[in-house]
C-alpha cells in the first residue's frame, strides 16, 4: 500500500528524510478542506500522478468511456437520411439530427434542447450526485481513458512518473517526454478535426485537409487554435479545469442534499484509524490508497468536497484493501450522507419532484414544438409605406411573401387563398411556385378589390401545400382600407 504517492504528513516526513531535493519537491501536501491539494504553500503548481486502480467501477467506467468516445468518433460517419447522423451545417443554415432536419428559421427549438439539458443535469445531480462528471463528462472521459493511458504506457505507474519528474534531463527522459507530448498533440489534432467534421461533414473535411491551408484559412485557423487548446488542457491544465473553471462543482452544493447519492467515507466504521490488529482501531488502516488514486488529489475521508468528481476510483482502491484485509467492502462507497449518518435515504423528495416536473413539462412542450415543424416556411409581411392605396377603380394592399424550401430535394408548392372574396384580384404570386433544394423565394403579392365591392377591412388566409399534400402551411393577413362610407361619398 505504500508504493503510491504518500499524502499523510508523517509519511511525507519519512520520505523526505531519505530522498533527494527533487523527490521532496514532488511529494504531495496533505489534503485538507481549506486548500486545493494541487497548489503548494508557495503558490506553485503540484502535478498529480494518480495511481492505477482496478475494480468493478473502474472497469465499468472504462467501458462506458470508450463507448462514448466511439459514439463521438462515429456520428459524423454514420449516414441517416442522406446526411451524417449529426451534421450542424452552419454554412447551409441547416441542422441535421438523426434524420430530422431543422432550418435556420427553426433554431428557436434549441431553447428546448438547452433547457432540457440543464434540467436533466439538475435532476441527475439531485438524485445521483456528480455521476456526470465522473462517468460522462468529455473532460474526464478523454483525460482518464485516452491521455493518461498514453502517459502510463510511456512513463509507467505513478511512482515511475514522479521519479521521472525528479530525474535530471537525459536522452531517455527527452525521448519519453517528447514522445508523450507528440502523441498528445496528435490526439488533440484528431479530436479537433473530428469536431470540425460535425460542422462541415467528413468528405468536406477531407477536401479541406487535402488542399493548401490558405484555401480554407478560417477552418485551418479554427483547427489549429482548437488543437492548441485541447493540447494545453489535457497535457498541462487537466484537473484544474474542473477545480478552477467549471462552475458545476460549485453548483453541486445547491443541487444536492443529504439524500443525494454521493461517494463518501463511513466514518463510524472507519474511525479511529489504525493498523490491523491494533486494539480499538476502526476498519480504516490509514494506507492513503484512496488519496493516491484520486485524480483531483483530495482525501475522501474528510467529507464531500467540490473537487470530488465522483469518479469512484477511491471506492475500488478501498475495496481492494478491504479484500486483502479480509474485511467487508463499502468503507468508501456510493451512498447518501443521511445513510452514512445511520439514517434512511429518501429517494422521492421535493426537489426531485420539482426537477422531474419541470423535465416533464419541458418534454411535452418540446414534443409539441417539434410537431409544428414543417418542411417549408412561409412568411408574409406588409410592404413598408402606406398600408393601402385607393385608385379610381380599386383598393389595393401590398405584401411581401417569403417561401422557404427546407428539403434537400426540389419541391413544388401550391398557393391558394381559399376564403378570398370572389372580387379579389391577386397579382405577383402564381398558383404554384417551384423551389430548388434548400432555397427560398421572395415575391411581392398585390391584392386589390373594386371600390364598389369593398365593404371594409377583412381577413383572408394564404394556404400553402406541396403537390403531394403531405403538409400544409397557413398565414392570416388583414386587408385594410378606408371607411366604406367615406369611400362611397368620395366616389360621388
Amino acid at each position: 500500500m505504500a508504493n503510491g504517492p504518500a499524502s499523510n504528513s508523517k509519511i511525507d516526513e519519512r520520505s523526505a528524510g531519505h530522498s533527494s531535493p527533487g523527490i521532496r519537491q514532488s511529494l504531495s501536501p496533505r489534503p485538507n478542506r481549506d486548500a486545493v491539494t494541487t497548489i503548494r504553500e508557495d503558490g506553485s503548481r503540484l502535478f498529480l500522478h494518480p495511481a492505477d486502480v482496478r475494480g468493478r467501477f473502474t472497469t465499468a467506467r472504462r467501458w462506458s468511456g470508450w463507448l462514448l468516445i466511439m459514439i463521438y468518433l462515429a456520428l459524423p460517419w454514420i449516414p441517416v437520411g442522406g446526411h451524417p447522423a449529426v451534421f450542424l451545417d452552419i454554412a447551409g443554415r441547416r441542422f441535421h439530427l438523426f434524420g430530422f432536419t431543422l432550418a435556420f428559421q427553426d433554431t428557436w427549438l434549441m431553447f428546448f434542447g438547452i433547457t432540457g439539458l440543464g434540467f436533466s443535469l439538475f435532476f441527475i445531480t439531485a438524485l445521483l450526485g456528480r455521476v456526470w462528471c465522473g462517468w460522462a463528462c468529455p473532460q474526464t472521459v478523454f483525460l482518464e481513458h485516452v491521455y493518461r493511458r498514453v502517459e502510463r504506457w510511456l512513463e509507467g505507474d505513478a511512482v515511475a512518473r514522479r521519479r521521472l519528474d525528479a530525474a535530471p534531463w537525459s536522452a531517455a527522459k527527452v525521448l519519453r517526454r517528447g514522445g508523450k507530448q507528440t502523441i498528445f498533440f496528435v490526439i488533440s489534432a484528431v479530436i479537433a478535426h473530428l469536431f470540425l467534421a460535425y460542422y462541415v461533414s467528413v468528405p468536406e473535411l477531407w477536401s479541406m485537409m487535402s488542399a493548401a491551408p490558405g484555401t480554407h484559412w478560417a477552418s485551418f485557423v479554427f483547427v489549429f487554435v482548437f488543437t492548441g487548446i485541447l493540447y494545453f488542457n489535457f497535457a498541462w491544465f487537466r484537473e484544474q479545469l474542473c477545480i478552477v473553471i467549471c462552475p458545476y462543482g460549485r453548483l453541486q452544493s445547491v443541487l444536492i442534499d443529504d439524500h443525494s447519492l454521493v461517494i463518501g467515507y463511513d466514518t463510524p466504521r472507519g474511525e479511529p484509524r489504525g493498523k490491523a490488529g491494533m486494539p480499538g482501531a476502526g476498519a480504516c488502516v490509514d494506507c492513503n490508497r484512496c488519496v493516491q488514486v484520486c485524480p483531483t488529489g483530495i482525501d475522501i475521508r474528510q467529507g464531500l468536497q467540490i473537487e470530488c468528481i465522483g469518479c469512484s476510483a477511491c471506492i475500488d482502491a478501498c475495496d481492494e484493501v478491504m479484500d486483502k484485509m479480509k474485511r467487508p467492502r463499502g468503507l468508501v462507497r456510493y451512498d447518501s450522507m443521511t445513510a452514512f449518518a445511520g439514517g434512511r435515504t429518501r429517494w422521492v423528495r421535493a426537489r426531485i419532484l420539482v426537477y422531474a416536473g419541470l423535465l416533464a413539462v419541458g418534454a411535452i412542450v418540446a414534443a409539441w414544438a417539434l410537431s409544428t415543424v414543417r418542411p417549408a416556411n412561409l412568411g408574409i409581411t406588409r410592404l413598408t409605406g402606406a398600408p393601402y392605396f385607393v385608385t379610381a377603380e380599386a383598393v389595393r394592399n401590398q405584401f411581401l411573401v417569403r417561401l422557404v424550401n427546407k428539403r434537400d430535394t426540389p419541391a413544388r408548392f401550391v398557393i391558394t387563398l381559399p376564403d378570398a372574396p370572389a372580387a379579389l384580384v391577386r397579382t405577383g404570386l402564381e398558383g404554384t411556385v417551384e423551389l430548388a433544394p434548400l432555397a427560398e423565394d421572395v415575391r411581392t403579392l398585390i391584392l386589390q378589390i373594386p371600390r364598389a365591392r369593398y365593404a371594409g377591412t377583412f381577413e383572408l388566409t394564404v394556404h400553402v401545400t406541396d403537390e403531394a399534400r403531405t403538409f400544409s402551411l397557413e398565414k392570416t393577413l388583414r386587408f385594410v382600407g378606408p371607411d366604406p362610407e367615406l369611400l362611397k361619398e368620395d366616389g360621388k
